[in-house]
């Protein structure tokens, strides 16, 4: 057997709502990876659809559990970020990459703070710029189309978009420093909607798309980016692995909207998981 890779994977932890840790910790492992975890947070319930949560900020706990992890000589092959708790916590998830990264560690941000041109409730400007330093250090980051105006610090223009301007936008997000970008949430058709991918060194962009299903379903940042990293570490290229991961996480909704689940609780990514693996050539019927 071939060394079963480690990713550490630092996102919050939500008690109900399937996001964030819930929802990498399962996927990553299915697709075959010891999975380590770092929360930066603890909520009740996710922030969107649901009041009066509770919120337990673990800032003070990263460095700790980093320095414990350095003690032990533990290597990853991927460090993977998401949703972060705090200003002070872009600075200790900087270090940690720093404290981990080797020449073989691939190092994916999933700037998690916005959407539909807003803020998520605990985010400000200024750890929106915080962010944009922390990309900086990563080999691939995975923004929406909200979190890239942001991070660019631009004006969110909404649908309003053609080709170019995703490419254009593409461009500068890599120019923060990452090599490879994927902007999620792209469409332009009606009918379609996926992501864009670019790679700085080859200059190559690529589109995936599937169906487009009406509504909002929350979680599905945290699905597509578990898939694209799933796939990445499984040796697919940029392109392949952004395609497999907008079909998963299409199918992830559909299956939602078949089961007719409540949205808020996120989308019904257990059900599909059996297909990403064999996307992913790990078996084969």
């Amino acid at each position: 057997m071939n060394k079963q890779k480690r990713i550490a994977a630092i996102h919050d932890i939500s008690c109900v709502g399937r996001c964030s840790l819930t929802v990498a910790l399962p996927i990553l492992s299915a697709a075959g990876f010891d999975t380590s975890v770092l929360p930066t947070a603890i909520l009740s319930t996710h922030t969107g659809g649901f009041e009066g949560f509770t919120y337990r900020d673990l800032t003070e706990d990263i460095k700790p559990i980093s320095d414990h992890w350095q003690s032990l000589n533990i290597q990853f092959d991927a460090l993977y970020s998401g949703f972060l708790g705090s200003f002070e916590q872009i600075d200790l998830v900087a270090d940690l990459f720093d404290t981990f990264r080797t020449d073989n560690t691939l190092v994916m941000v999933d700037p998690v703070m916005a959407d539909n041109g807003v803020l998520y409730s605990i985010y400000s400007p200024e750890m929106a710029k915080g962010m944009a330093k922390l990309c900086a250090k990563a080999d691939i980051i995975v923004p929406n189309l909200t979190e890239a105006a942001f991070l660019l610090d631009e004006e969110y223009i909404g649908e309003n978009y053609s080709q170019e301007y995703i490419e254009t936008t593409l461009k500068k997000l890599a120019a923060l420093g990452a090599k490879k970008v994927v902007l999620s949430g792209v469409s332009f058709e009606g009918e379609k909607l996926g992501a864009a991918s670019y790679d700085s060194e080859t200059g190559s962009i690529s589109y995936a798309f599937n169906d487009k299903i009406d509504g909002y379903f929350h979680g599905t940042g945290d699905v597509f980016g578990s898939a694209l990293l799933s796939a990445l570490l499984n040796n697919f290229t940029l392109a392949e692995a952004t395609q497999i991961a907008v079909d998963y996480t299409q199918m992830c909704i559909s299956l939602t909207q078949e089961a007719e689940l409540e949205k808020r609780y996120g989308v019904c990514f257990e059900r599909a998981i059996p297909d990403l693996i064999k996307r992913l050539g790990l078996f084969s019927e």
